[in-house]
């Protein structure tokens, strides 16, 4: 098995791991937002087994309602973003498998772009969760001190700007000898 192949496979990897990781963030915003709807819509006299919602939470989570209000909307934006960045992976892999190879212009420039947005999007969505926080603690009761969670990985996405440009380099060597594989 030569290199391309192993590229090829893990490429293969690459897209399967970031649809699923596409669909659990997905999943996981809309639970987050269904959760406050369910929160908002449900009246506090609604009561499953003689037990009401409100008293669950507070009884179960040991927390407030501003609380659960605030990780809720906090636990939409990380998710968004993660899906968002997710899907990009997956339209780099599925490009990269089509092309057959990373060494491409079009891949390159893809891969850098996928780099920088693994930079920008998680601190961009852990900003918005922060001052989502910011400004629930201030509106509602009882919001204890929560942190978005470390998704913020700078490291990665510098690795695939450095992969990125040595595609780039990986293509021009190929234009220059005039080669298709």
């Amino acid at each position: 098995m030569n290199t391309l192949d192993k590229l090829q496979k893990l490429s293969k990897l690459g897209k399967i791991l970031s649809r699923i990781v596409f669909i659990v963030c997905l999943v996981g915003g809309i639970f987050c937002a269904a959760g406050i709807l369910s929160l908002l819509i449900l009246p506090e006299s609604v009561s499953f087994g003689g037990v009401t919602l409100y008293g669950l939470v507070k009884r179960s989570a040991e927390t407030s309602l501003g609380t659960c209000y605030t990780a809720l909307a906090m636990g939409v934006i990380v998710c968004a973003g993660e899906t968002v960045l997710s899907k990009l992976a997956e339209r780099y892999f599925a490009r990269e498998l089509a092309a057959g190879t990373p060494f491409t212009f079009e891949g390159a420039k893809e891969l850098i772009r996928l780099g920088m947005c693994a930079v920008c999007i998680p601190i961009a969505a852990k900003a918005a969760a922060e001052i989502t926080f910011r400004i629930m603690a201030r509106c509602l009761e009882d919001v204890e001190t929560l942190v978005p969670g470390d998704t913020v990985s700078v490291g990665l996405g510098v690795m695939m700007i450095v992969a990125g440009l040595m595609c780039r380099y990986g293509a021009q060597l190929r234009q220059e000898n005039g080669s298709e594989a």
